[in-house]
């Protein structure tokens, strides 16, 4: 479908004599006319449409500053002012696409000498502007097609990576059926978390009534199609504190060659819906199970994706993209429920009280037990160091110069931040 929406684009800009872009509602570049060769690019572009072309999206303050002006809501075209301080150094005219009364995305115009004459008041009354809106509805039940279809799959993924396994058996010979010789070639699972739904405080632009997009109430349309995507959807209660995490079905070119599953995974990541709703932690991290051949071996690939978003976002070094195979401790970690990994021995350490103790006892054991190397990591003093240790002896009743003491306290802290 991605030649399509290129192909009614430029129909608009040869409608309007002006170059047109098509985002969807999440602001992610989909098509984009080309500029007339002889004009100065520096006089017809500004930083926010430079910026949409050449990383596909745009900013959460771009976004937040266009729908100001009620373009989720527009039955017909809207004039937009420029605002150089946003860095919209020219104006807009912005076509809203629809479909059956829900916005899916918009075709971006400057406003310029070329389309100056247009009296958007009575939008039909210019046969050029009129055209312009017919092809916007055309996009608009194209997307809707997309959408639909991309649900399809994402229901299927979800039955597949989450279901009962009767439910499991009949999900995966439908998704190979769509997927046809795709589904038996090299694919790999990313997980995103946390993740937000339509309906969650700050999930991006929706309406009443509006129903989730091809991607589990998501990621935006540009996304599909691109670096390899077959099939996305999220996935409720994913996470230990209840939040749903995104689930995204990644082709490769080869085994040992993960680059499209990365793409995506930076991609998503930059998805207005990638991080926690208010009141949970806003950072969101992407996680890369191994790479696996056709789609037998997926769930597990799903709980590997899953448990390196999660290591991700507990240790900075990780992220914002972990592969599996790169987490180490956290692979076993990650399995343990949460109920097991909260060592009663350990708890009283744990208490926002002793937050420094407890930092100070985990970086000695990442340091294996030399207190050379952790007082220099810590920026402390040997001594304040050993009073630090007692410390969390006395709280623990745990022995640091016993092995297992150790291996139990090293496992609870590095569980905790799971």
């Amino acid at each position: 479908m991605r030649g399509d929406y290129q192909q009614l684009v430029d129909e608009i800009s040869a409608a309007l004599g002006a170059p047109a872009t098509l985002e969807d509602r999440d602001f992610g570049l989909i098509a984009f006319g080309a500029h007339d060769s002889d004009d100065d690019v520096e006089l017809t572009m500004d930083p926010v449409r430079t910026r949409s072309i050449l990383q596909r999206r745009s900013t959460a303050a771009v976004r937040a500053w266009f729908e100001a002006f009620g373009i989720a809501r527009a039955q017909a075209p809207l004039r937009i002012p420029p605002d150089p301080a946003a860095g919209v150094f020219k104006g807009r005219i912005c076509l809203p696409v629809r479909h059956r009364g829900v916005v899916l995305g918009y075709v971006w115009l400057l406003d310029d000498e070329h389309l100056s004459g247009l009296d958007l008041s009575v939008p039909l009354a210019d046969p050029r502007l009129a055209q312009a809106m017919e092809t916007a509805t055309r996009i608009g039940a194209l997307l809707a097609a997309e959408a639909r279809a991309g649900a399809e799959l994402g229901e299927l993924l979800r039955e597949l990576l989450t279901g009962r396994p009767a439910g499991r058996d009949a999900a995966r010979a439908a998704l190979r059926d769509a997927l046809g010789a795709a589904g038996d070639g090299p694919l790999a699972v990313v997980a995103v978390a946390p993740w937000r739904g339509a309906g969650d405080p700050e999930g991006g632009a929706g309406e009443p009534g509006e129903t989730g997009d091809a991607e589990g109430s998501g990621a935006g349309s540009a996304l599909a199609g691109q670096s390899g995507v077959a099939a996305l959807c999220a996935v409720p209660d994913a996470l230990p504190d209840g939040s749903a995490a995104l689930a995204a079905l990644i082709r490769l070119r080869a085994m040992t060659a993960p680059a499209p599953a990365l793409t995506a995974a930076d991609r998503l990541l930059r998805s207005p819906r990638a991080g926690g709703a208010t009141g949970r932690p806003a950072r969101a991290t992407a996680g890369l199970g191994a790479p696996r051949r056709g789609l037998a071996e997926l769930p597990a690939a799903w709980r590997e994706a899953l448990a390196a978003a999660r290591a991700a976002g507990a240790e900075a070094r990780l992220g914002p993209v972990a592969e599996w195979s790169g987490i180490g401790p956290y692979r076993v970690l990650s399995a343990l429920p949460a109920q097991a990994a909260a060592d009663p021995s350990v708890r009283p350490l744990l208490a926002p009280a002793h937050t420094e103790l407890a930092r100070t006892a985990e970086v000695f054991l990442d340091c294996a037990g030399q207190a050379g190397r952790t007082a220099a990591a810590l920026g402390i003093h040997r001594q304040t160091l050993y009073y630090r240790l007692s410390r969390v002896e006395q709280l623990t009743g745990l022995d640091l110069d016993d092995g297992e003491g150790r291996l139990l306290l090293h496992m609870a802290l590095k569980a905790d931040r799971l």
